[in-house]
């Protein structure tokens, strides 16, 4: 993967801070700038050097994340009420619908979806469908806590190799995260169809 200038300097000077570097590496990623694996090779990288740590540092991550996670949060939310009070009346969509219908799992599933899964979209879509806010909280802190300690012990266990595994796996990442939404969307339907079948019994 090529980096640009800033990705470059981040990734060359966030280790130096630990986990303080971890921390603010997650905020900025999930609120305003784009880093795209910076988190996530910095955690594995420090683990690695550390795996006793492993723990701490997965925990500084995911709260740097459900930090910047907040702020983008807030920011969808104030302008989805905005906007549904100039279009009262009509439906909200297919995603308005699937997230008022299954909130927690709407949060939770792409909070804990690899690389290159694009993350901050979805939490926009939490905000601006207002997804209830403990829903979102509980669900970004599971999902990011998961991935984040996933990654640790990955890297604590494999080193460089899994620095490098994570660099070129991108396509099989998005392929368990379709095959997870599928999942997911067929119980749902399975669990629907039952209900019916049985009221109709009834």
């Amino acid at each position: 993967m090529r980096w640009n200038p800033i990705h470059a300097r981040l990734i060359s000077t966030l280790p130096l801070l630990g986990a303080v570097g971890l921390l603010a590496s997650a905020f900025v990623d999930c609120s305003f700038l784009p880093l795209p694996l910076v988190t996530d090779l910095l955690l594995m990288e420090l683990s690695s050097r550390n795996p006793a740590r492993t723990p701490y540092y997965a925990a500084m991550a995911t709260l740097g994340s459900l930090a910047g996670c907040i702020c983008i949060y807030w920011l969808a939310r104030k302008g989805g009420e905005a906007y549904y009070r100039k279009t009262q009346g009509r439906p909200p969509g297919r995603i308005g619908t699937l997230v008022q219908r299954y909130p927690l799992a709407c949060v939770l599933v792409p909070a804990a979806a690899p690389f290159p899964v694009p993350f901050k979209p979805f939490v926009i879509a939490q905000g601006v469908f207002q997804v209830p806010w403990p829903a979102f909280l509980i669900g970004t802190l599971v999902g990011r806590g998961c991935l984040f300690l996933t990654e640790g012990l990955v890297g604590a266990r494999y080193g460089p190799a899994a620095k490098q595994f994570v660099l070129s796996q991108k396509w099989l990442s998005a392929a368990v995260f379709l095959a997870i939404v599928i999942l997911f969307l067929l119980i749902r339907t399975v669990y629907a169809v039952r209900a019916v079948k049985h009221s109709q019994a009834d």
